[in-house]
C-alpha cells in the first residue's frame, strides 16, 4: 500500500463517501480522511488549512453536483489559492453531460494542480490509479 498523507472528500452523497472511504481505507495507506458535504464547506476549510501553513490535503476527490456551492465552483475557487504544491484533484461524477468534460478542460488547462475526470462507480483498481500523489 502507498502511503498518503492526507485525501479530502467533497460530496454531498453519503453512500458515495463511505464507498470511497471504505475503497481507500481497503487500498491506501493514509494518516487521514476527511469528507464534506458541499464545496463552500470545503473551500472554507482548504483557506483555514492554507492560512494557517497547515498542509493542503495531497489527494481531492471533487464531486461537481452538489447544493450550495458545486464542484466547479469549488475548483474556481480553489485554484485561485496560491498552493505552491501540486494536488490531485480527482472529479468524480456520474455526469455524461459534454459540458461537464469541457469545463474539466478548461480547470485542467488554468492549473498547475494534476486534474482528472472520472465516472463513477469508482473500483479499486481505478482507486490505486487515481491515488497517486500528483
Amino acid at each position: 500500500m502507498k502511503k498518503i498523507s492526507d485525501i479530502t472528500i467533497i460530496d454531498d452523497d453519503a453512500i458515495t463517501v463511505f464507498g470511497l472511504r471504505k475503497l481507500i481505507s481497503s487500498s491506501i495507506e493514509c494518516k487521514s480522511v476527511e469528507s464534506y458535504g458541499n464545496g463552500k464547506i470545503a473551500l472554507d476549510a482548504m483557506i483555514h488549512i492554507f492560512n494557517n501553513d497547515q498542509r493542503i490535503p495531497q489527494i481531492i476527490f471533487l464531486d461537481i453536483n452538489m447544493p450550495i456551492m458545486d464542484g466547479w465552483e469549488f475548483l474556481d475557487a480553489f485554484i485561485k489559492i496560491p498552493i505552491k504544491d501540486k494536488i490531485r484533484i480527482n472529479i468524480v461524477t456520474s455526469s455524461i453531460d459534454p459540458f461537464d468534460k469541457k469545463q474539466w478542460e478548461y480547470y485542467k488547462s488554468k492549473s498547475h494542480h494534476l486534474i482528472t475526470f472520472n465516472q463513477k462507480p469508482i473500483d479499486r483498481n481505478k482507486i490505486t490509479e487515481i491515488t497517486q500523489v500528483a
